[in-house]
């Protein structure tokens, strides 16, 4: 399995590279925006790994011209750390957003996410989904906690099913009040904390610490299952 990292700086190259093979992945590295499209286009990896800092064009619009014509798997992998950059990465069609410093074991907890959503399809939903002590079954619509049915209301669900669809993936504010509530709503961000909210109370056994209905601080949320561990 092949994988793409567009980076300029030859220290990470190398950390990545020895991570990547210790893994089992073929490594391939690109040191510009354009030879890594080239890289990508020529390649057809399973993963990109891009900084956004590149000496010829801005990581963001190798992002735009990847999505252009590829779906493959995009993880940021930037020194910064303004929320407005990550913001517009994921809403460009990154999956995913480290900063660095990083962690290698988050790092490949992602990119093993990444492939997975990848190679099934991320708009694929099995009939049902669990997740510790949660039930999801699709066709019914029923959702149940120990065995005991939960009520939700229609855009509690449609926000649960929202985020199960791009599990491991962080979803923008802006992604998730377009899927859930449509056009028109995209700046308002209250009534996403409010069904978040509400959505915890419901399946997390502990909505103050939530472990699968997850935060990314300014830029959306992440559900997390806990299998990509």
């Amino acid at each position: 399995m092949q994988v793409v990292v567009i980076e300029d700086e030859g220290p990470i190259r190398r950390f990545l590279k020895t991570i990547l093979c210790s893994q089992g992945y073929d490594y391939l590295e690109a040191t510009s925006g354009k030879g890594g499209l080239e890289a990508v286009a020529l390649n057809r990896p399973v993963l990109v790994i891009l900084d956004l800092g590149l000496p010829d064009i801005d990581g963001l619009e190798v992002i735009k011209q990847l999505r252009d014509w590829s779906t493959v798997p995009i993880i940021i992998l930037s020194a910064r750390e303004q929320e407005g950059d990550k913001v517009r990465a994921l809403d460009l069609g990154a999956d995913d957003y480290l900063t660095k410093p990083f962690g290698v074991s988050e790092l490949l907890a992602r990119i093993r996410a990444a492939v997975r959503r990848s190679t099934k399809g991320s708009e694929e939903l099995p009939a049902t989904f669990s997740f510790a002590n949660v039930h999801v079954d699709f066709g019914s619509r029923l959702v149940s906690v120990d065995g005991k049915e939960v009520h939700l209301t229609p855009i509690e669900y449609k926000l649960l099913v929202t985020l199960i669809r791009h599990k491991g993936k962080v979803v923008t504010h802006n992604q998730l009040l377009m899927q859930v509530w449509g056009e028109g709503y995209n700046e308002e961000t209250q009534y996403l904390r409010v069904y978040m909210a509400q959505l915890r109370r419901k399946l997390e056994a502990d909505s103050r610490k939530p472990r699968f209905f997850l935060t990314e601080a300014g830029v959306g949320y992440r559900f997390k299952d806990g299998k990509d561990e």
